[in-house]
């Protein structure tokens, strides 16, 4: 079992800015077909650039402020797309383990608990206070001050995780480098996402929801409101409710079947901190431990 951890804050920066990433990544990404790992000044080029992810200098995604759109940074992505085509295999390994891939794991951690078995690659940044439960962050993922990753969880490649964000055991998190213009998932700051939920395909889940074990979230799952039946927007959980995994009933030629939707069944207060064993009790409710 994870321990508490502390909450944490951190600066937050505006998506709008222009990309921190040098514009040199966008000439070699013209040239990409005729990269390869003996091209020296490329790869000076591109390391230094993931580099910046790395430190969280450079973010491949986050949301504006100005309009709550999520805006990606297409040179970011680039950058690690980029990576592919300069570094060489290389073996490594961890006591008896042996592993041979062109991208190493990451070494730098600034106040970041990684218990045995955890894995974070280069290019993954971790801001201070984050724990990693044995689990998996892949390249390009960005998580938040004060988030923990429980055990078996996955941050896939370039997903946002906010702060103060619960990852609990075994959630996966999907990833997305390609295709161009693709958003990758972000779940923001203080949301909780319950035991084995799977959320995929540029799916967002807003600041201090809470998402009940089991939950599937893609970036077209029909989202419903329990107490009103209103269907709000697709591939959403909406800031500061309560979801659990639901089914909605749909005919097609061959009969009428439950089609996976999400449900939202309670509103919180903006800010509110819900009581552990009171949301525990109301996602058993409705059928859906945390």
């Amino acid at each position: 079992m994870s321990q508490h951890h502390v909450r944490m804050t951190e600066p937050s920066r505006p998506s709008s800015r222009p990309s921190p990433v040098p514009e040199v990544i966008d000439e070699l990404w013209e040239r990409r077909t005729d990269l390869t790992p003996t091209d020296d000044e490329a790869r000076r080029i591109v390391v230094e650039a993931v580099n910046l992810l790395d430190s969280g200098v450079a973010q491949v995604a986050a949301v504006d402020p100005a309009n709550d759109d999520v805006v990606v940074d297409e040179r970011a992505r680039r950058a690690i797309l980029l990576s592919f085509k300069v570094l060489g295999m290389e073996e490594s390994q961890a006591g008896p383990f042996r592993y041979q891939d062109r991208v190493p794991l990451k070494q730098h951690f600034d106040r970041v608990r990684v218990v045995p078995g955890a894995i974070a690659r280069w290019g993954s940044y971790l801001a201070p206070g984050v724990v990693l439960m044995p689990s998996y962050v892949n390249i390009g993922a960005h998580v938040g001050a004060g988030t923990l990753v429980d055990t078996w969880a996955t941050v896939g490649s370039c997903a946002q995780i906010g702060s103060n964000v619960h990852l609990s055991g075994g959630v996966g998190i999907g990833g997305v480098l390609e295709p161009p213009g693709a958003a990758p998932v972000v779940v923001e700051d203080e949301a909780f996402v319950g035991s084995r939920s799977v959320i995929v395909e540029g799916a967002r889940v807003r600041r201090g929801a809470k998402l009940g074990a089991g939950v599937l979230l893609t970036g077209s799952t029909r989202v419903f409101d329990a107490e009103t039946g209103e269907e709000l927007p697709r591939g959403q959980a909406p800031s500061w409710s309560v979801c659990v995994s639901s089914t909605r009933r749909r005919t097609f030629p061959g009969g009428e079947f439950g089609v996976p939707c999400l449900l939202v069944i309670k509103r919180l207060g903006e800010g509110e901190e819900h009581d552990r064993l009171l949301l525990d009790s109301l996602f058993r409710e409705h059928g859906a431990a945390a």
